[in-house]
């Protein structure tokens, strides 16, 4: 990005975007008098109006039920829109206020169009990557250090596609805290123990190869799992399996060296893998390293009075308001080994957000139930982000059981497509962009919706190359990232914002305007669908005024203002592809 301090016409300090409504609304239109509120408390009833295709919007509105304690009829809607009539009539336009209107229930202020094409221009160009979470709206969220759980896939077994969701929304998270000032720790809670460990050993010890675990360890050992599943049934293999997981716990230092080699040529595949989906960890833990705490949480249980025996000798947790047992949670088994969720709640004190499966919240409720029944006030700040099954996914091969064969699918797929493409460039490395442009694919149709649905998989859906698609996002980035370098040798060292007046250059600047209000959105309610909307929609908004608004050929004047907007719009593009985990591509 080019250095554009003080190319913009006019000079002057760049205004934020929500301090321009603050200096726009509050002391130019003089709403906090004729509304007798403080100027603080009409920042958050005012919004940037989103862009519509059909026709001409203004660039904010003032919402009057959000500024009115009226609890009377006049709140209905016929009473709030001849509220905001007359607020309107009393308010005057100026040098910065170009039309003021009343809508349903709002009033409409348009700016004018130089000083909103400076302002954004200027601020978007200014702060860069940083541009949005500098706003106001995140000024009295207070930062935060953050312990972020996701993907914790089972040891021992290939990345099946299911842990996909876990370790992409988990990952957009982190990058979101990241970009607004937290603390975070990215944590990896490996399922490393347990009794699915004691049917693995026995079964390694009976069908297992040692060359083939150096040279193939995790499809060894699937095929060893696959193996011994077929005898579990078998009650002396229950038993062997049982005994094997005892002497986990017991520490026999053979059965634990051979639970190490799994777990550490486990570990190395899954680093492989997520360096393909561009996914980082600061830590991995896992239920081995809380499984000796697992017997303090079971004595605390204990001298709380909480743990309970059954008939059979399992330890359980009355869960139930009239502690009736019509809901209790197992934490212990007959024999005193542990379960997964007392293995779960020694780390909990460290975490603050799980990404799990739907299926799995009656799981996290007993969790939490139980860290609260033992005093642990902080648990009020965990939550578990639940998320909905992928439907439909399959390859070539059949029926997906593996994340990898889908990271190559798609890879594959695109490379079909990039070489079949009319638009397609001579790329420096086609199967690293088919692999990111692929990823991109694959993260925006799992963003679009909620993460609580399910949602049925299309790969043609998916690798469109028009339409809300990844790839149309990718091939935007690399078509404005093209455009710049086209044209990188003209000096931009003075911009005249007054070419900026079409419609669909104004329809640019005021979609930018509202960047900030869509990541305060997903900040608040951890949903990246939010910002997968605004860039689809800032894609098509800068395709269309690609084609209307041409660069070359136009005077050095107009070419400059031109391409410094198609800058700032890849910048913000970019900014957000990457907030979702997707590297963005510059050739394509």
């Amino acid at each position: 990005m080019r250095e554009f301090s003080g190319i913009l016409r006019g000079g002057g300090e760049a205004l934020s975007k929500a301090l321009l409504i603050f200096l726009v609304f509050v002391l130019r239109c003089g709403l906090s008098k004729v509304l007798d509120l403080p100027p603080e408390n009409l920042i958050k009833s005012i919004s940037a109006v989103p862009v519509s295709k059909k026709r001409r919007v203004a660039d904010f509105q003032l919402s009057i039920a959000s500024v009115t304690e009226d609890s009377s009829s006049d709140c209905l809607a016929p009473g709030l829109h001849l509220q905001a009539q007359k607020l309107a009539e009393r308010l005057k336009c100026d040098a910065v206020v170009s039309e003021i209107s009343a809508g349903p229930g709002t009033v409409n202020f348009t700016i004018n169009r130089e000083l909103l094409a400076k302002t954004v221009l200027q601020q978007v160009l200014k702060d860069g990557s940083e541009y949005g979470v500098k706003s106001e709206l995140f000024s009295t969220v207070p930062k935060q250090k953050a312990v972020i759980e996701f993907s914790s896939p089972n040891i021992a077994k290939k990345f099946h596609i299911g842990h996909l969701r876990s370790t992409i929304v988990g990952n957009f998270i982190a990058n979101l805290k990241v970009a607004l000032g937290h603390e975070v720790i990215r944590m990896n809670y490996l399922g490393d123990w347990g009794m699915q460990f004691g049917l693995l050993g026995v079964g390694f010890q009976l069908f297992g190869n040692k060359e083939k675990l150096k040279t193939s360890p995790l499809q060894h050992l699937f095929e060893v799992y696959v193996q011994i599943n077929k005898a579990a049934e078998d009650e002396n293999t229950k038993k062997l399996a049982k005994d094997f997981f005892r002497k986990l716990e017991e520490h026999d230092e053979q059965t634990l060296s051979l639970w190490k080699q799994f777990r550490d040529f486990s570990i190395d595949e899954y680093i492989r893998i997520y360096k393909r989906l561009g996914v980082h960890f600061d830590e991995y833990s896992g239920e081995s390293f809380y499984q000796e705490k697992s017997k303090e949480v079971l004595k605390m249980l204990e001298n709380k009075g909480l743990l309970q025996k059954t008939i059979k000798g399992t330890g359980i947790v009355d869960l139930s308001e009239k502690k009736d047992l019509s809901s209790f949670s197992t934490v212990m088994r007959s024999d005193g080994t542990s379960l997964y969720i007392t293995r779960q709640v020694s780390p909990s004190v460290f975490i603050a957000i799980y990404f799990a499966s739907k299926s799995q919240s009656n799981h996290f409720q007993h969790l939490f139930q139980i860290l609260k029944l033992m005093g642990y006030d902080w648990v009020e700040r965990c939550q578990h982000v639940s998320f909905g099954l992928v439907q439909g996914m399959k390859t070539r091969r059949g029926e997906v059981i593996f994340l990898e064969d889908v990271l190559n699918e798609v890879r594959s797929r695109m490379l079909q497509n990039m070489a079949s493409a009319k638009t397609t460039k001579e790329i420096e490395d086609p199967m690293e962009t088919a692999e990111k442009v692929g990823l991109a694919a694959l993260i925006i149709q799992d963003f679009q919706g909620l993460l609580s649905s399910d949602y049925q998989f299309s790969w043609d859906r998916a690798l469109q190359s028009r339409g809300d698609t990844g790839v149309f996002l990718q091939y935007t980035h690399a078509r404005l990232h093209s455009l710049e370098q086209m044209h990188g040798n003209e000096q931009l060292t003075h911009i005249n914002v007054a070419c900026l007046q079409e419609p669909d250059a104004i329809s640019v600047l005021q979609h930018l305007l509202r960047y900030d209000e869509v990541l305060y959105r997903s900040s608040q309610d951890l949903q990246p669908k939010h910002i997968v909307s605004y860039l689809l929609t800032l894609s098509h908004l800068a395709a269309v005024a690609h084609k209307t608004l041409p660069v070359k050929g136009s005077t050095p004047e107009l070419a400059q203002a031109r391409l410094c907007l198609f800058q700032a719009a890849r910048s913000v593009l970019a900014n957000g592809m990457k907030l979702l985990g997707i590297t963005p591509v510059t050739q394509m």
